[in-house]
């Protein structure tokens, strides 16, 4: 039996996150990967925003940067006058274009840089508990069945969270509308802008989009997400993706690379993500946007949330419900107002007709925004639209 103060079970990029800072706390900690290889396989449309990163005290580094952009544009359905965006108002998503392998790994060393212990090819194969509280896990190491114990467990595992699930937190079961099905291209031999991450809206997409981001001369990643509603087939996404290329001939001569596909959720923050001597984290906690999609930046503050009621709950010797719910509140309150709203955005632009949507695109493109929100963009529609405001009159 091993000893630890924290267990981070799953080394993307909101595990290592929590990894890092628990161990700069002072806390023995360590962060296990189920996989031989962190960062493997790519599942990320790998566009991050420069605008967080001194949040989690992250330097920009040119071993994982592929491409910095001046910003994005949002195209409507006609594919006319786009959206605008600066870098710097764009969101999560929108700044550099990632190695996100490369930047997995790096984060993976920065934990590491600060005291954590790391294991690969470690997968967690059920959870002990003592009465009501997780006080560790049973983990595949080495060919061997090893017991951890630690005084605090992060659940850092994604999309699929099976430990939490183990432990006896309980998720509502995802509603169809509230699942993506995308599916993406690396692509070379391509003319996108380097300058700019490109998003279109539409019937090319249902209740989704579709997305270019630059990785370079040539080269994009060209991707689509699709609610699952949506969907008449499990191909369905894949063939709105290959007409959108073969209609646009700086994508239709491309050639494909690699290709990457998954199921992401967007819905609403969880009312709870801890348990006594648990807490969940990044996807695990169902903390990506509804709108973008993006997890990254969601997931590497909300694991360095983790790490501090962590250090908090182990010097108080305290890891009861109450003790957790600090980490509760603190994701709450700083998450889930602008994730309810751009829930409630997604779930509205998702019934708008193509008609609908660039006039939309056409009137916000002529408004000075400071930031992509949704609230910006609807007093835009308000002063500028107004004859659309009764289609978006809940949201406003």
């Amino acid at each position: 039996m091993l000893n630890y103060d924290v267990l981070v079970i799953g080394a993307g990029p909101a595990g290592s996150s929590a990894a890092r800072y628990a161990s700069r706390y002072g806390l023995k900690t360590l962060l296990v990967e189920k996989r031989p290889d962190i960062g493997s396989p790519v599942r990320c449309g790998e566009g991050i925003s420069k605008a967080w990163m001194p949040e989690v005290d992250i330097k920009p580094e040119a071993h994982w940067i592929s491409d910095e952009v001046k910003g994005a544009r949002i195209y409507g359905p006609s594919e006319k006058k786009p959206i605008m965006l600066t870098a710097e108002s764009a969101g999560n998503e929108v700044g550099f274009v990632v190695e996100r392998d490369k930047f997995d790994k790096h984060i993976a060393t920065l934990a590491a840089t600060e005291g954590a212990e790391i294991w690969i090819k470690s997968p967690a194969m059920s959870v002990i508990k003592e009465g009501n509280r997780v006080v560790g896990a049973k983990i595949r190491h080495n060919g061997e069945e090893v017991e951890v114990r630690a005084k605090m467990v992060i659940a850092a595992d994604g999309f699929e969270s099976e430990f939490s699930r183990w432990a006896g937190l309980k998720s509502p079961i995802l509603k169809k509308n509230d699942i993506i099905s995308a599916l993406e291209y690396r692509m070379e031999n391509v003319d996108s802008n380097e300058d700019f991450t490109d998003f279109y809206l539409g019937s090319i997409a249902p209740a989704g989009y579709l997305w270019v981001f630059p990785k370079g001369p040539h080269e994009a990643n060209v991707g689509i997400g699709v609610t699952i509603t949506m969907m008449k087939d499990r191909l369905d996404v894949k063939n709105y993706l290959d007409s959108w290329i073969k209609s646009h001939p700086a994508y239709s001569k491309g050639r494909i690379i690699q290709q990457i596909s998954g199921g992401v959720s967007v819905n609403k923050v969880k009312d709870k993500m801890s348990l006594p001597g648990l807490l969940a984290i990044g996807d695990a906690a169902r903390l990506i946007d509804p709108i973008t999609g993006g997890g990254i930046a969601n997931g590497m503050i909300s694991g360095k949330f983790a790490a501090q009621v962590s250090k908090k709950a182990i010097d108080e010797n305290d890891f009861s419900e109450e003790m957790m719910k600090n980490y509760d509140l603190m994701v709450k309150d700083k998450f889930e107002r602008k994730h309810l709203r751009n829930w409630f955005a997604k779930e509205k632009l998702g019934t708008l007709s193509n008609e609908t949507l660039d006039k939309l695109v056409d009137v916000v493109a002529d408004v000075k925004m400071t930031s992509i929100s949704v609230e910006e963009i609807l007093k835009g529609v308000q002063l500028k639209y107004p004859e659309l405001v009764s289609q978006l009159e809940d949201l406003i």
